[in-house]
């Protein structure tokens, strides 16, 4: 396989990748003319003892296949909850959720452990790598739970390993990598399995300015160039130049939406559009 040198940032970081890679299906995402994402009235409230906490409370918001989404909010404003759910990590307590066609309000456990394996990959903040595997067994992980081969999977493992300039590394621990690299093999994981759908909570809290615009530009290209519907949950100002969509969320609730330079108030008794 031909590679060319790509530079992420500027100079920051040399990755070697193939312009198509053979592993991912373009045209996946260009058949479909549903939204990636539908939410109706979406709730998630826990119970604590006898009092009650909202992660999120009736929202409501679309995404379309291949947007960029950035969701902003401080501490508590709903972004993991929310992150969670469109991961199939969690049950909305009431509401309606579509990703990718598939209900995840009505899912069964067994569905969603197949959604989880086959339609979403997950970046996470603390990398949950498996410490006593190497960068190749952790990216190789999820694609031998969901059955197939390990000769097919090693093969697309090491095409995401070269790309991401990881191939020095293969055979390292979690423990004997920088945080660059633990992020950067969690990307691989992450895309083992050829998922529609990229979720990234808070993937550079845990790292330096340096790779954390690395990471960010990484899940930008995802979403340029190989039409990954990419949503990520920060704080950083990293992906905000370079998302279609920004929602920002305050105590569970959506309360603006920013597509290019149109923005939307969506906060109680505001309902209005105030620019663009």
């Amino acid at each position: 396989m031909r590679a060319r040198l790509w530079r992420v940032g500027r100079s920051v970081f040399d990755v070697h990748y193939s312009i198509t890679p053979p592993f991912f299906n373009l045209a996946m995402q260009s058949e479909n003319t549903n939204p990636a994402i539908t939410a109706r009235q979406l709730t998630r409230i826990y119970s604590l003892g006898d009092s009650e906490v909202v992660g999120i409370k009736h929202v409501n918001f679309e995404i379309a296949a291949g947007d960029l989404v950035v969701l902003k909010g401080e501490s508590g404003s709903g972004k993991s909850t929310l992150l969670s759910l469109l991961a199939g990590l969690d049950r909305p307590t009431s509401g309606e959720l579509t990703v990718s066609d598939h209900n995840l309000a009505r899912a069964s456990a067994a569905d969603l452990t197949q959604f989880r394996r086959e339609v979403v990959g997950m970046v996470f903040q603390s990398f949950n790598l498996m410490p006593t595997l190497d960068v190749l067994e952790n990216v190789c992980l999820p694609g031998l739970l969901a059955g197939k081969s390990f000769h097919d999977i090693k093969s697309k493992a090491m095409e995401f390993i070269d790309w991401l300039g990881l191939k020095t590394r293969l055979t390292h621990l979690p423990a004997q990598l920088s945080g660059g690299e633990m992020q950067r093999t969690a990307i691989a994981r992450a895309l083992i399995n050829d998922p529609a759908i990229v979720l990234a909570d808070e993937p550079t809290g845990n790292l330096d300015s340096r790779n954390g615009q690395i990471v960010i530009e990484l899940l930008a290209e995802l979403n340029r160039k190989w039409k990954r519907t990419v949503i990520i949950a920060t704080h950083s100002t990293l992906a905000d130049s370079l998302a279609t969509t920004k929602i920002s969320l305050r105590d569970g609730m959506i309360f603006e939406v920013e597509r290019g330079k149109e923005r939307r108030w969506e906060g109680e008794k505001m309902g209005r559009w105030v620019g663009k």
